[in-house]
C-alpha cells in the first residue's frame, strides 16, 4: 500500500507537507499541492479510512442535509451543482458522503438521530427550513455543522454574495434606462432578505421609488408560481419595463406568459435571472444573470467543514461569502 512518505520520497518534500497538500491546507504554496496531488495519482495513494478512524476516533463520514420543496430533488440545476462539488473535494480529503433523512426503513426519525446512527463526523446543510425543529435540534447538537445560504449564530456558512448579486443586476437595468422595474423575489429567507436590499439599494442610488405592488413573492426554482407573478405584474395599470426573476429556472415559467401575451424580450420587455445556469446561456434569447459560483461555493463548504472536525480548538466560525460575476446576455434592451 502506498503512504504518505512514498509520495513524500518521489516529491522531494516532507511527509507534513505531504500532509497539508492532502488535507487542503493552504500554507503550501500551490505548486506543492499540485505536485503532491499529482504524484499520489500517479502511485494511487489510497487513504487508509480504518486506520485513521483508530487514530482520530472519526468515521470520515459527511452527513448532507438537503431537502427540495420542489421536489427536484438531485437535479435541482443550483444545488445539485454545489452538491456536486463539495462531494467532490470531501472525497479528497478522504471522507465519503451520506444523505441524511428522515426515514430509515420506514422507520420516522430525526435528523439528528438519523446523523448519529450513521456516526457522521459533521453534517452539510442545504436547502432546507432552517428553522424548522428538527434541524435545529441538529444544529444545536454536538455535531459540527455548515450551512449553505443560511447563516446560524455561532456557526460557519458559506454563502453568495446576494447583496451585491441583485444590486449588480438591478444597476445593469437602471444603466440600460429602466425605471419601472419589477422584482419576483422568492420565499422570505435570509438570501430573499439579501437580495431585496440589494435591490432598493441601487433603486436608492438612481433616486428611483417603485411601488409595492412591483415585488411580488413566488417559490424559488417554481416555475408555476413565477408565471402566476408574471401575470400579476403584466396585469397592472402600469406594468413594469424590466422584470427580475428569482432564478434562471423560474424565468421559463414567467417566459411562456411573455410568449402567452406576445411580448418579444428585450424588443417588448426586459427580463434577468440569477445563478447563471447553463440553461440560462442556451436559451434564446441569452438571459442576462447573475452567475453564483457554485464549484466555489461547494469547495468551499466541504473544506470548512473538516477544518472544523479536524482541527476544533482552531477552528474559527465564519460566514464565507462567495464572489460571483454578472453575465451580459440579450434578454435587456434600452429604454
Amino acid at each position: 500500500m502506498v503512504t504518505i512518505k512514498d509520495i513524500s520520497r518521489a516529491c522531494g518534500v516532507s511527509p507534513a507537507t505531504v500532509s497539508k497538500a492532502l488535507n487542503g491546507y493552504s500554507d503550501i504554496s500551490q505548486e506543492t499541492i499540485d505536485k503532491v496531488l499529482k504524484a499520489a495519482d500517479k502511485l494511487h495513494y489510497m487513504p487508509n479510512a480504518a486506520a485513521r478512524q483508530l487514530k482520530t476516533n472519526s468515521s470520515h463520514n459527511i452527513g448532507v442535509l438537503f431537502v427540495d420543496d420542489t421536489r427536484c430533488g438531485l437535479t435541482h440545476v443550483y444545488f445539485s451543482a454545489i452538491l456536486n462539488s463539495a462531494k467532490d473535494e470531501l472525497e479528497r480529503l478522504g471522507y465519503d458522503v451520506t444523505f441524511i433523512s428522515q426515514n430509515i426503513g420506514g422507520r420516522n426519525i430525526s435528523f439528528l438521530e438519523h446523523t448519529r446512527y450513521r456516526k457522521c463526523d459533521g453534517v452539510l446543510i442545504a436547502s432546507v427550513d432552517f428553522r424548522s425543529k428538527a434541524v435545529l435540534d441538529l444544529v444545536d447538537s454536538e455535531i459540527p455543522t455548515v450551512s449553505i445560504d443560511y447563516v446560524y449564530n455561532n456557526h460557519s456558512s458559506i454563502m453568495s454574495d446576494n447583496i451585491e448579486g441583485q444590486y449588480q443586476l438591478t444597476k445593469y437595468l437602471i444603466d440600460h434606462g429602466h425605471r419601472k422595474i419589477g422584482l419576483i423575489h422568492g420565499e422570505r429567507t435570509s438570501v430573499t432578505e439579501k437580495r431585496l436590499v440589494g435591490f432598493y439599494r441601487a433603486l436608492k442610488e438612481a433616486g428611483i421609488e417603485v411601488p409595492d405592488e412591483y415585488v411580488v413573492e413566488a417559490r424559488y426554482h417554481h416555475t408555476h408560481d413565477s408565471a402566476r407573478a408574471t401575470e400579476e405584474l403584466l396585469n397592472l395599470p402600469d406594468p413594469p419595463t424590466a422584470i427580475m426573476y428569482p432564478d434562471d429556472y423560474s424565468y421559463l415559467g414567467g417566459r411562456q406568459i411573455l410568449e402567452k401575451r406576445g411580448l418579444k424580450v428585450p424588443e417588448d420587455i426586459s427580463v434577468t435571472g440569477y445563478d447563471g445556469v447553463n440553461i440560462s446561456q442556451v436559451i434564446h434569447p441569452k438571459l442576462t444573470t447573475y452567475y453564483q459560483n457554485t464549484e466555489e461555493i461547494g469547495r468551499q463548504s466541504a473544506r470548512k467543514l473538516v477544518e472544523i472536525i479536524e482541527n476544533p480548538k482552531t477552528s474559527l466560525t465564519e460566514q464565507i461569502e462567495v464572489d460571483g460575476k454578472l453575465l451580459e446576455g440579450h434578454s435587456v434592451g434600452d429604454v
